[in-house]
């Protein structure tokens, strides 16, 4: 299926100074943001400590829930409304374990009891992580990330060529460091779920990038009179269709997830949305550019016979 016409002819390689500058902006203003920020925000995964989620059944606020835990070792927690804005569903944070604070779920219970009632709310679930695991998951979760960027440059250098891999990681360490720079801006947490989320785009990227790789590569063979930024052009402009196509049925699946799925795996599916976006930005105006900058540096055996 095709809603681009075939001889479509965009000159994308004249947007790459744009798209560079463009790029740059938003990694300073994420880079910003987190310097700001002392760094990414941690959720429970990662930062140790102990989450519990209580459902009321009359409306309430995190005010009058702070009241309530006051007199507690629990009245320093933060405390924030969880799901959509009429959810009575709240979060309940502290940096404290389980084993600094026996009785944990216990001691908020019997405090929510005597402001609100027994049966006025239901607490959901109680998450606890040491600070040793918290620790031990973030160093895990920032290796998984390396060693798929180690494996794919590996992967893309014995399929292609290494200037393809050095464009294919390009992007996608673009791609990663503008949705972590969006989750500092909006203050939204890393969790587990969103390092999954970061993984599945740098797959969803890669994908999207080997497909305009593959006819560059069909493109060299055949139209080897021409020089590599006709090439370039021709290629993104044969695969364009494709690539719209594949971004938008993506974004139809991770939008029902977001808007439709529950708060839950709000950030899960929020990290995909942005991560679906910049990946198909940058395997146009990222990827492709950087083979372009390379051959201009470093001209291949093909480039140099067509300058001579």
């Amino acid at each position: 299926m095709e809603f681009i016409k075939p001889d479509t002819n965009i000159n994308f390689m004249r947007f790459t100074r744009a798209a560079v500058i463009a790029s740059l902006v938003m990694i300073v203003i994420g880079a910003a943001s987190l310097l700001f920020q002392g760094g990414p925000k941690l959720g429970i995964d990662f930062a140790g400590g102990t989450l519990i989620q209580v459902k009321f059944e009359k409306p309430t606020s995190a005010g009058e829930i702070r009241n309530s835990l006051r007199g507690t070792e629990m009245s320093g927690s933060v405390i924030q409304q969880f799901g959509g804005v009429h959810d009575q569903e709240f979060l309940i944070r502290t940096e404290m374990s389980s084993s600094e604070l026996e009785g944990l779920s216990e001691l908020v219970e019997s405090a929510l009891a005597t402001q609100y009632g027994p049966d006025q709310f239901d607490i959901r679930r109680v998450e606890v992580v040491g600070a040793a695991v918290g620790k031990d998951l973030r160093q895990k979760g920032m290796l998984s990330i390396l060693y798929a960027m180690i494996g794919i440059l590996i992967y893309i250098t014995l399929r292609f060529e290494f200037r393809f891999a050095l464009g294919a990681i390009i992007a996608l360490v673009h791609d990663i460091i503008i949705t972590v720079g969006v989750f500092s801006i909006l203050g939204k947490e890393f969790t587990l779920p969103v390092i999954a989320a970061l993984l599945a785009i740098i797959g969803y990227s890669l994908n999207d990038t080997i497909v305009v790789f593959d006819r560059i590569r069909e493109n060299m063979k055949g139209l080897s009179k021409k020089g590599i930024h006709e090439i370039l052009n021709a290629s993104i402009n044969q695969t364009l269709s494709r690539t719209l196509l594949t971004a938008f049925t993506t974004l139809l699946v991770v939008g029902a997830l977001f808007f439709l799925g529950g708060a839950v795996i709000n950030d899960f599916a929020f990290a995909l949305i942005v991560g679906i976006i910049i990946g198909t930005y940058s395997s146009i105006f990222i990827a492709s550019p950087t083979v372009l900058a390379w051959e201009r540096l470093w001209p291949s055996k093909d480039e140099r016979k067509r300058l001579r």
